[in-house]
């Protein structure tokens, strides 16, 4: 699966810099095409004559090649490529990663980076055990870079081996284990996903809103990533945390939701409208907290902007809008029903009355309704019900 793979291979100073060697003939034999960048460190343990050499590619390290001016674009180079392979990688270039301190072409050129990423820690086993240098680890992770290292079962178990570099055959194996297992179906393609609740304010320290996690909506954010859609994701109020590569917009109220809708769905090829959109805002807002009284008190509310419908209404026919439906009751009918009305692709229906899934739970259990068919599926994980959902979208788009 790597034939025809457009790999960056980023070198930082380790003594562990000669096995890129043995990783660069590796890909180049199986049929990928490697672009070396390399940091001012990882230039003291292997020279760029070396890699040129192997790659058939000049080396980049410097941001300006000449002295007249001519320069590397690091932009370009992530757009280029398919993956990015950072091996080694020191402690030093992990902590620069995980907080973006962009002071060489390595670390532009990953910031930059479209494709998915996968870095193979270097370093000894002090270095690698300190807590900062793991807690730079679990950010890398958590922004859905790749990390390979020999304790997670490719090489040793227990303390050996952590912290050492993992072995060429086995970190290439792994990059083709990605593109073997990974679809790329939706490569070239924007997709804007709505996510979690909104909150629709009564006075400042009181607003109407509802349970929604937004587990659901990010798990579908991920799955069009991995998938290589670039990715609008417009959260409501939320807790989670999603890919740097994911360009996230975050709004409070479904007004603020329905502004950034309207102007991001233009230039998408796909909406998914997964928010828990308030139906109703009260009226007026109040300025100052409402104090207690022993009286009724009453709120008026008013509907809130139809952010499916003012979709549906502007849908080219070359964009592709799906829709979900939480119900409580007649589920079917009532989501059907919706399909119509917001001008659906097709609709995705969960309902409140089966337990352990939709608002707060890892798991879903949805049916997948169009203008013809009905599909249910079994209660999986949220993550596999994206699988599921974007699997149905990428039908649409054949």
């Amino acid at each position: 699966m790597l034939n025809g793979k457009k790999i960056v291979l980023g070198i930082t100073g380790s003594i562990a810099a000669y096995k890129a060697c043995f990783v660069i003939r590796k890909l180049i034999k199986q049929g990928a095409q490697v672009q070396v960048v390399i940091t001012p460190a990882g230039k003291e343990f292997i020279t760029p004559i070396t890699l040129s050499a192997l790659t058939n590619k000049p080396v980049i390290s410097e941001f300006f090649s000449q002295r007249d001016g001519t320069w590397h674009s690091h932009v370009d180079i992530g757009r280029w490529a398919d993956a990015m392979l950072i091996a080694p990688c020191t402690a030093s270039s992990i902590g620069k990663m995980a907080n973006g301190i962009a002071d060489n072409m390595l670390i532009t050129t990953y910031l930059s980076m479209k494709a998915p990423v996968f870095i193979a820690p270097a370093m000894d086993l002090d270095m690698y055990a300190h807590p900062s240098t793991q807690q730079n680890l679990d950010k890398l992770r958590s922004f859905g870079n790749i990390i390979i290292e020999p304790q997670s079962g490719f090489l040793a178990s227990g303390l050996e081996g952590k912290g050492r570099m993992e072995e060429p055959d086995n970190i290439v194996q792994i990059l083709d284990d990605y593109f073997e297992n990974n679809k790329f179906d939706l490569a070239g393609k924007r997709v804007m996903i709505t996510a979690g609740p909104t909150y629709e304010k009564i006075d400042p320290v009181r607003f109407i809103g509802n349970y929604s996690s937004g587990k659901m909506g990010f798990a579908l954010a991920e799955e069009c990533r991995r998938r290589g859609a670039e990715v609008i994701l417009i959260s409501g109020p939320v807790s989670l945390g999603c890919s740097s590569k994911i360009r996230r917009i975050d709004v409070e109220s479904s007004l603020e939701m329905y502004n950034a809708s309207i102007q991001e769905f233009p230039n998408c090829d796909v909406a998914i409208l997964c928010a828990a959109v308030s139906d109703f805002r009260p009226q007026s807002f109040e300025m100052e907290k409402i104090k207690r009284r022993e009286d009724k008190m009453e709120i008026l509310l008013c509907p809130t902007n139809d952010i499916a419908a003012e979709l549906g209404r502007r849908k080219r026919p070359d964009q592709i809008l799906i829709g979900f439906a939480l119900e409580t009751n007649d589920e079917e009918n009532n989501a059907k029903e919706k399909l119509e009305s917001k001008n659906f692709d097709f609709i995705v229906l969960n309902s409140t009355r089966i337990p352990g899934t939709t608002f707060k739970s890892d798991d879903n259990q949805v049916s997948i309704i169009s203008k013809d068919t009905i599909k249910p599926y079994r209660k999986k994980s949220k993550r596999d019900v994206a699988h599921d959902i974007i699997d149905e979208l990428t039908e649409l788009l054949k």
